[in-house]
């Protein structure tokens, strides 16, 4: 039905592993890609507070900055600076800070992190609350 492989695989020799070849485990990659995550919500959190000041928007974006420089060993995250440019609608933020909640709440599950997960819905819960006065009011 089909044909056998033929060629020798570049991730291994017959010594072993590839020692070229970048080599992490599930849960490192898991923790880099729920620091990317943590880090795109803190910049869309970071937008918002430009646009609406907000006591709960700095506060989530302390415990954000807390959760990414955990992740990545101590950095401490880029932050973007508090312009307060009003460019985007805060609607608009508030929908790409739900979606990027949920997407950190997936991948926060999949690692067991606890403290991430309940973050994430917690800024999930907020993100929704923000829009539903407006969402409503539009239909």
């Amino acid at each position: 039905m089909y044909e056998p492989i033929r060629a020798k695989s570049v991730h291994s020799t017959v010594d072993g592993p590839n020692p070229d070849f970048p080599h992490r485990s599930r849960e490192e990659e898991l923790d880099i890609q729920l620091a990317g995550h943590l880090a795109a919500l803190l910049a869309v959190t970071d937008e918002l507070r430009a646009t609406q000041a907000s006591a709960d928007l700095d506060a989530a974006a302390e415990r954000l900055a807390e959760q990414v420089s955990r992740l990545r060993g101590g950095r401490t995250p880029v932050r973007a600076p508090m312009s307060g440019r009003r460019g985007t609608g805060a609607a608009a933020l508030h929908r790409r800070a739900l979606a990027l909640a949920g997407r950190t709440l997936v991948v926060a599950a999949s690692r067991a992190d606890t403290a991430v997960a309940i973050l994430a819905a917690e800024r999930m819960d907020a993100h929704t609350a923000a829009l539903e006065p407006r969402e409503l009011a539009s239909h």
